[in-house]
């Protein structure tokens, strides 16, 4: 049938051509941002699952920053613990030279002047800090060491676990040969006294066991940097999955779409071309009627 009034093959052409154009949109969409999903009613569970992905990837961020810094905590008290190492070996030969019988009495007092501004410096790197944190503690005994963790470092994105770390007890290696006070000056007769002979002969013992607890306290020190690394790169690994699965969900596959591209190209061309052809195909009438 032919008539002037309905043109149901150009309705239907340019129907067609509308459906085309919006597909061509979207896919120029995709290609531009390079998301497959720009809107919910591009993928609404897809979107749904890839917010939940991007917001876990960023905690995961954040937690790595955390452990970072417990990182940086660490290095930065051992580089204080061997420094603490450095003078309790200065204060070892000290008392050992104390021992000899040859020594005068001004010799020893010389030996024991020198010990004294060691143990003030000792006392001062007691008080170390990290961001204001303190690196150190003080310690309830001069025999054992504390090596209970006093720090919790949440080492995963949802909080579920966490890495205690130590404020190394460098407090009570200063009451084994120093003094626990936040003094400028320490007395002779504070921690080690080398200022006799048979005095030395019992600093030397106690700088010995001062220099095992040290070596204790670097050990835990090491041992914590170790497990907190491993932390790290689980975390690391945890990120890359996640984005991983956040990309099948949400990127763009550029080679398919951009075949996709070319085909709303070609039925774009097509669709108009067609269009054209349905609305000339009415001015047939005029053959019937002139």
């Amino acid at each position: 049938m032919i008539s002037i009034n309905t043109n149901a093959a150009s309705s239907l052409a340019a129907y067609n051509l509308d459906k085309t154009n919006a597909n061509l949109q979207k896919s120029l969409n995709r290609l531009s941002s390079g998301s497959r999903i720009n809107s919910a009613v591009d993928d609404a569970g897809g979107m749904a699952v890839s917010m939940r992905l991007s917001a876990a990837i960023r905690r995961t961020e954040a937690t790595q920053a955390n452990v970072n810094n417990a990182i940086s905590f660490l290095e930065t008290q051992d580089g204080v613990l061997k420094a603490a190492d450095k003078v309790l070996s200065r204060m070892a030969e000290l008392s050992q030279l104390s021992t000899d019988v040859t020594k005068s009495t001004s010799d020893l007092a010389l030996y024991q002047t020198e010990a004294n501004n060691l143990k003030v410096q000792l006392n001062r790197m007691m008080r170390e800090t990290f961001n204001g944190i303190s690196l150190f503690t003080n310690g309830t005994s001069g025999t054992t060491p504390l090596t209970s963790a006093t720090l919790n470092i949440v080492t995963t994105q949802d909080g579920a676990q966490s890495v205690g770390i130590t404020q190394a007890d460098l407090g009570s290696i200063n009451l084994i040969v120093g003094t626990n006070a936040n003094v400028t000056t320490v007395a002779t007769t504070e921690g080690i006294n080398i200022s006799t002979v048979s005095n030395a002969q019992n600093a030397v013992t106690m700088v010995n066991i001062a220099i095992q607890n040290l070596a204790q306290l670097r050990a835990y020190n090491g041992s914590e940097q170790s497990r907190i690394n491993f932390a790290g790169e689980l975390l690391t690994i945890n990120k890359v999955n996640l984005e991983a699965a956040n990309s099948r969900i949400a990127d763009v596959d550029i080679a398919s779409e951009s075949a996709s591209l070319a085909r709303f190209n070609i039925l774009q061309q097509a669709g108009t071309a067609m269009l054209a052809q349905a609305n000339m195909s009415s001015q047939s009438v005029l053959r019937l009627i002139v």
